[in-house]
């Protein structure tokens, strides 16, 4: 099977076959799940425009609703539904195998172990949040922004969101630093006393922020950026 040969459309599903799931890229699985393109764009390019709006405008494709998919062009109601049924069925699926027994948070190292798969290696700055329940076991881990080599941009409100939605009684935020230095930068420590206030505001407590560098990591909360 000759599988560079195919038209661009067809390589995920003889990969998924031949190769398995785990092979597949987040815009090839993304992919199978869009099943046709435009005119215009194959699946796979509708799948990575779907996963730089969600970046950029919903911070976590997740919690992506089919009206803010179909703002996307070539994305109609029947690939939204699709998208945010699989998704949701991904969730509920996650939820099954964690209801029994919840991960309790205990340090910042547990946290920078949630973390590193999505930023180890990251030549951008990735914004994450985890939202935790009363007895500060996981809920959710959800990206809140992607920036670039030097910072991913945060505003209150976009950090805020899901654990809002999810109804969470804490929240715990952790980024990269590309460079491998995970020294707080002036903006770090803007963002967080931002992020602080936010928190005593909402009823949302933030427990710490967690900065993950190359084979290193800095909690503010521990450094005394946070104040009881």
């Amino acid at each position: 099977m000759h599988i560079k040969n195919m038209p661009e459309s067809e390589r995920p599903q003889e990969k998924l076959i031949y190769s398995g799931a785990s092979c597949l890229s987040n815009s090839e699985l993304l992919a199978l799940i869009i099943r046709t393109g435009t005119g215009k764009k194959s699946a796979i390019g509708l799948a990575e425009d779907v996963i730089s709006y969600a970046a950029e405008n919903i911070g976590d494709l997740g919690m992506a609703e089919v009206r803010e998919l179909t703002e996307i062009d070539g994305i109609g109601e029947a690939k939204a539904c699709s998208i945010v049924a699989s998704l949701e069925l991904s969730k509920r699926l996650i939820s099954g195998r964690r209801s029994a027994v919840k991960e309790r948070v205990r340090d910042p190292g547990q946290v920078v172990e949630l973390f590193e798969e999505e930023m180890t290696g990251e030549k951008r700055e990735f914004f994450m949040a985890i939202c935790l329940d009363s007895k500060l076991q996981i809920e959710s881990k959800s990206v809140i922004s992607i920036g670039n080599l030097d910072s991913a941009p945060v505003h209150p409100r976009e950090v805020f969101a899901p654990a809002i939605k999810r109804g969470a009684a804490a929240l715990i935020v952790a980024h990269n630093h590309p460079s491998g230095d995970p020294t707080p930068s002036t903006q770090d420590i803007d963002v967080t006393k931002r992020l602080i206030k936010a928190s005593e505001i909402i009823g949302i407590k933030l427990l710490d922020h967690v900065i993950i560098g190359n084979g290193c990591f800095i909690s503010m909360k521990t450094e005394g950026y946070f104040t009881d």
